[in-house]
């Protein structure tokens, strides 16, 4: 719910480039306004495609469809849902006149309507552009059934933190490759009079703590058994889980390592913990995907100069790499609705997208050099070299009233482990006992 919801406009706002400002086009002809070029061989039909984005972000989708016009001779017409994605699908697949294509904010939402019998599934081209251009997990995770429903299209990168590269300078510190590097680095900034970092603890911005959690889980416990907890195939109070939440409370635990101690923490909002690092420079560091550039463009930081990112670092054997994201789905039979998602899937339609700025994909074929910005082009290098290992945020697997809940489930067991960071099995207890209501 969070990030995908957060990434369409705060992504394209802190990220996009100015040759992205182009206007889009209207449901009269093609995304710029004309008549779609060529003649190929979707001249004369005419497809559907609704995805929640509107801005910036929606005039560089509105440029790719027309990409897949000028290929194709189809006629696209965009349509937004809205926040609210299964608000606006919901009504129109039980009239039965869904758009042909829509774009999901969570994988969630996709095995829903899967089950529900809503979706079509790939086509055996498509299912094989797929395996060309995604390693296996972006295969499985866009299947339902043994069959494959999804494709990645669109991601956020939350494997990251965002520091200000003066303060470290000040400190005599480098951005750390290991955990403990970081809890060492934390120290030494505290020592040279800078708090390490702000923390959005808040009750409507507990997220942050899951993403948190999520990195170094993966990195502790590995793929495995992250698939394993996301399923709830294991317990949370599994001694992995345990074994994460000391590691956090390193930091956590630390009520000097946190801007305005533990009492700030657990009422600060993510906006908020970004301004306070790059507006008003109370923190070095802060949690944030690569979102959170929108939010240092209020600032006068400058993304890539004032503003820098370095991996989470990794706590185990797996350098952790989430990942948020978007996945598209047909909502109707025909050679359309089939070829714009082979087309979605492609190195093609990716590198038309990077270019534009605001944007990275688990497309292991769009390479770095596509991108258009420098943080991008950081952040895929550092996607692609992950490899396999890469995976969704968990939460956002989970059911939402376990892992998409605010002061519930997952986020405020989190949040109160912040307040009581010695109370690893009691936090553990209290999200195996959240967990095992929301998969019932």
């Amino acid at each position: 719910m969070r990030v995908s919801r957060m990434m369409g406009a705060a992504v394209a706002a802190g990220l996009l480039l100015s040759s992205a400002a182009a206007c889009g086009g209207d449901d009269d002809g093609g995304s710029d306004g004309s008549t779609p070029a060529g003649g190929g061989a979707l001249k004369g039909t005419t497809i559907e495609v609704a995805a929640k984005w509107t801005g910036a972000e929606e005039t560089n989708f509105r440029k790719v469809l027309q990409a897949f016009e000028q290929k194709t001779g189809a006629k696209v017409n965009y349509a937004s849902t809205g926040e609210n994605t299964d608000a606006y699908l919901g009504p129109r697949i039980e009239a039965g006149n869904p758009p042909d294509v829509a774009i999901l904010p969570q994988p969630g939402l996709m095995q829903q309507y899967a089950q529900k019998g809503s979706l079509k599934p790939l086509s055996a081209d498509v299912v094989t552009e797929v395996g060309n251009n995604f390693a296996p997990y972006w295969k499985e995770l866009g299947s339902s059934g043994g069959k494959t429903y999804g494709v990645m299209v669109k991601a956020a990168y939350k494997s990251i933190l965002w520091y200000r590269p003066d303060a470290f300078s000040e400190a005599g510190v480098q951005p750390p490759a290991a955990w403990a590097d970081l809890v060492k680095a934390s120290g030494t900034l505290q020592d040279a009079g800078s708090t390490p970092f702000t923390l959005a603890a808040g009750p409507q911005d507990s997220w942050t703590l899951t993403d948190w959690f999520e990195n170094v889980y993966l990195s502790q416990a590995g793929p495995e058994n992250y698939d394993k907890l996301a399923k709830h195939e294991i317990k949370w109070t599994d001694p992995t889980v345990g074994k994460a939440l000391e590691t956090l409370a390193q930091i956590w635990g630390k009520a000097d390592y946190l801007n305005g101690g533990v009492a700030a923490a657990t009422k600060t909002k993510f906006d908020e913990s970004v301004t306070q690092v790059f507006g008003q420079q109370k923190a070095a560091m802060v949690y944030g995907g690569d979102f959170a550039a929108a939010n240092i463009a209020t600032t006068k930081a400058k993304v890539g100069t004032d503003a820098k990112v370095f991996a989470f670092p990794k706590a185990g054997d797996t350098a952790p790499a989430i990942l948020g994201g978007d996945v598209a789905v047909a909502l109707k039979d025909g050679k359309g609705a089939q070829e714009l998602m082979k087309f979605l899937a492609s190195p093609e339609a990716g590198k038309v997208w990077a270019g534009l700025g605001g944007y990275l994909t688990p497309n292991k074929n769009v390479p770095p050099d596509a991108y258009s910005d420098p943080i991008a082009k950081q952040l895929i290098g550092q996607l692609q070299q992950s490899g396999d290992a890469a995976r969704y945020d968990m939460s956002d697997l989970a059911p939402a009233a376990f892992g998409a809940t605010p002061g519930k489930g997952e986020w405020e067991a989190l949040r109160q482990f912040v307040m009581k960071p010695t109370d690893v099995k009691g936090t553990q207890a209290k999200l195996e006992a959240e967990a095992a209501k929301a998969y019932k």
